[in-house]
């Protein structure tokens, strides 16, 4: 075969259709971005940067992914896209060379009591499937290894139309599912501890009854000792069995107390339709620490918490259960499925080995499949999800994360910067948005959001290398290399907490002396027991106040001023200004503008289209009703009051005639987190990551408690940031509380009082006490992993 010969001796032109690689975009207003125009390059890893509030997460989430997901869903037919979420066009001119975008971002996974680790990733979808083909003895389809299918048959007379005719015949059906009928799945029942119920030594006639709401004389405790079932003036403890069985569980009977026709129900099945139906969250203060106190929540003794019924159980491949699978560590389970020698289900094998091996790399090989998907912390769950995305054969494609380093001990981050790249490498576009200087190091191209944040921010101060960001002047490049000292001098404790045996989860009986009166970080990599530790020990009770990584709920109507209690004290001293009812002041209640309900805004559903958000015309948007905004306090009307930033309602409620300190010590606190510039009517549902965590923390600050535990405060802070939550904490320990904080940033280790170590690795290579001391100590002694890496960050 011959082949002609080139006459041409210069390279050929570049193709049109490799041109395009820029991601273009001009003119984005999301939320607090100013006109910004920008070009990231594609198939490459772009970081975004800039202190919390900047408007990172409004440009690459709100803008880019956003636009990119509403483009792709208008390729579906109306009728699919009728069924799928509406998305609005983002506020921006022009988005240019976009390619299809998979977002990972750290919503923790649903708390549902059924959603695990494995079903959250389809791992337990292959099991199942594995062991309804291999499992000995065969009981059935892959539904009969699964916890949330139950077992069901019936039988009856089926009429159908035949031939013209009404034909009946008989039918019987049955599903086999392996769901236990006890828990239903759930892997934990829920008692009632009567003991806190009730006073066995006293009569009802004496106040017996110690649930709140039942004591008293009240219509509640009127209708057990006035129901004739047992006598009211004989202590409990000598009811008769069936005396014993009305009190507490007697069904719903109807019968006339004081000439009045009352429901008569048995005490337990009363409490639990009044109070335990109830959400936890939305319980007044005393009855959330009774259903604390009177719930108890126990192992299913019938399944043994595995949630499945003897005949899942029972089904085993070479010994093992499935039961016994999703117990397991992933990294030994992936051993075990390695081991698996079965041509019959070969691709299955393959496929569920790519899965649980992704877990391992990822750095979750510690989990096991049948950990609750809610007790993941934000930077699992957010790892998690990256499993699916890490075998992909697509390129092309843009990935979006949301600080995937977060939860990551510094030894970690090195192996999810690997990650990172390696979806760059196979030509994907990597966008970052993200605080840690390991990870902007390892950046292509950066882009600096700032230079403040709310109002203050929105605008690029920089995008370049990671060179010029050091040098560019912004407050992060100011920030990039600093390095906090190793404290000089550290605090005397002023007592200790015991912790005797500690077992929750992976830890091995630890005992440690968590000094109080002092700043003690508690830290060790992902997975080595840290928050088991804390949570699982720390008695949380009278003067211990938890702020943990749970996400704040709330909806467009919620901005900081309701979620921290500050509206209150607002509504009352408008109201004793004006002589008129505090409710007027509420954009949720009586002060709403009728034609918006309070919203400010009017929403119009064009069904698959994206819905249309309008300003409403009669209250332009400020959502009180006319004649509410007559009434004046310190010459502003409310809407002027909730337009207000922090700082400036701070210094209006701190003196003059609106003077009102309980504002004013809410404004204080939500100043001292760093949230200054945030505007009082803001809705929570544009708040980021670390906004809303700092919002938290000032609303626990208001807790009576001597003891507070933090769990990695430091997420979504920016370099800058730091300093001032450092600050913070110091200021707790010196107004005499206890504080405990579980972190990984260097900068929060270095500044503490007293560490605990726990390692020395993950899951069952964890839950050990590795080292307590200063971090002096730590430092000098570099036995662990946290002490190489706090001595090499120090610089020592």
């Amino acid at each position: 075969m011959s082949m002609a010969p080139r006459t041409d001796t210069q390279s050929p032109a570049p193709h049109v259709a490799d041109s395009h690689d820029l991601i273009r975009v001009h003119g984005a207003r999301e939320n607090n971005l100013k006109d910004v125009s920008i070009e990231i390059p594609k198939r490459r890893l772009t970081v975004f940067t800039g202190v919390s509030g900047s408007g990172k997460s409004s440009l690459v989430f709100n803008t880019i992914a956003a636009e990119s997901q509403r483009l792709i869903n208008e390729t579906y037919s109306a009728f699919v896209q009728g069924f799928m979420p509406t998305l609005a066009r983002p506020e921006v001119d022009v988005l240019d060379g976009l390619t299809t975008v998979i977002t990972v971002d750290q919503q923790r996974l649903g708390a549902d009591p059924r959603s695990t680790v494995g079903t959250a990733t389809d791992a337990n979808a292959m099991l199942r499937i594995l062991f309804s083909r291999l499992g000995k003895p065969h009981i059935g389809s892959p539904k009969a290894f699964s916890f949330n299918v139950a077992s069901i048959s019936g039988a009856g007379a089926v009429t159908m139309e035949r031939g013209g005719q009404t034909v009946k015949e008989r039918r019987s059906f049955s599903i086999t599912g392996g769901m236990c009928p006890r828990c239903e799945g759930r892997g934990s029942v829920s008692d009632l501890d009567l003991t806190q119920l009730y006073d066995d030594s006293k009569s009802l006639s004496e106040g017996a009854i110690t649930v709140p709401g039942y004591t008293g004389g009240g219509w509640n405790s009127r209708l057990y000792s006035e129901s004739g079932f047992f006598d009211p003036d004989k202590p409990i403890r000598k009811f008769t069995k069936r005396e014993l069985h009305d009190f507490l569980h007697r069904e719903p009977t109807r019968m006339k107390i004081a000439g009045i026709n009352m429901t008569y129900e048995g005490l337990v099945p009363r409490i639990q339709k009044s109070m335990l139906a109830k959400d936890r969250e939305g319980m007044q203060p005393h009855i959330r620490e009774f259903v604390d106190r009177a719930v108890t929540f126990t192992t299913c003794p019938e399944c043994d918490g595995t949630r499945l019924n003897e005949g899942a159980r029972s089904s085993k491949i070479e010994r093992i259960s499935i039961a016994d699978a999703c117990a397991m560590q992933i990294s030994d389970l992936a051993e075990w499925v390695r081991a698996l020698d079965e041509p019959s289900v070969a691709p299955l094998l393959t496929a569920l080995q790519q899965t649980l091996d992704s877990f391992v790399e990822i750095g979750l090989g510690y989990l096991s499949l049948d950990r609750p998907a809610g007790t993941l912390s934000g930077g699992e769950a957010q790892r998690v999800k990256m499993i699916r995305h890490l075998g992909s054969s697509l390129t092309d494609v843009t990935y979006v994360f949301d600080e995937p380093t977060i939860g990551l001990h510094p030894h970690d981050i090195q192996r999810m910067n690997d990650l990172l790249l390696r979806l760059r490498d196979k030509g994907n576009t990597v966008l970052v948005v993200e605080h840690k200087p390991e990870t902007i190091a390892i950046a292509d191209h950066v882009v600096d959001l700032g230079p403040g944040a709310g109002t203050a921010g929105g605008t690029v101060c920089f995008e370049g290398t990671v060179e010029g960001l050091r040098t560019g002047g912004t407050i992060t490049g100011r920030h990039f290399d600093d390095r906090a000292a190793v404290k000089e001098t550290v605090r005397k404790p002023t007592g200790t907490l015991e912790i005797r045996g500690a077992r929750t989860h992976n830890l091995r009986g630890v005992d440690v002396d968590i000094p109080l009166g002092v700043l003690t970080v508690v830290t060790g990599v992902a997975g080595s027991g840290k928050s088991s530790l804390v949570h699982g020990s720390i008695p949380a009770g009278e003067g211990v106040v938890s702020v943990d990584q749970g996400a704040i709920r709330g909806s467009r109507r919620s901005n900081p001023a309701t979620y921290t209690g500050l509206l209150d004290p607002i509504r009352k001293a408008f109201a004793k200004a004006n002589g008129v009812k505090p409710a007027l002041f509420s954009a949720n209640s009586e002060g709403a503008c009728p034609t918006c309900n309070g919203a400010g805004v009017i929403y119009t559903d064009l069904a698959m289209m994206a819905g249309v958000a309008t300003t409403c015309e009669e209250c332009e948007g400020k959502r009180f009703q006319a004649s509410v905004l007559d009434y004046h306090l310190g010459g502003r009307d409310i809407s002027e009051v909730l337009a207000m930033s922090v700082t400036e309602a701070e210094e209006f409620f701190g003196a003059g005639e609106a003077h009102t300190p309980a504002a004013h010590r809410v404004l204080t606190r939500l100043s001292d987190v760093g949230l200054g510039y945030l505007s009082l009517g803001q809705p929570l549902t544009t708040l980021s990551g670390g906004e809303r965590q700092r919002l938290k923390l000032a609303t626990h600050m208001a807790d009576k408690g001597g003891v507070y535990v933090l769990d990695e405060p430091t997420a979504g802070l920016h370099l800058a940031d730091v300093e001032q939550l450092l600050g913070l904490l110091d200021r707790l320990v010196d107004a005499g509380k206890s504080v405990i904080v579980v972190e990984h940033h260097q900068a929060v280790m270095a500044h503490a009082d007293w560490i605990i170590d726990l390692g020395p690795g993950a899951g069952h290579d964890g839950g050990r006490l590795v080292f307590e001391g200063t971090p002096a100590d730590l430092v000098a002694a570099r036995s662990t992993l946290t002490g190489e890496h706090l001595a090499t960050y120090v610089g020592t």
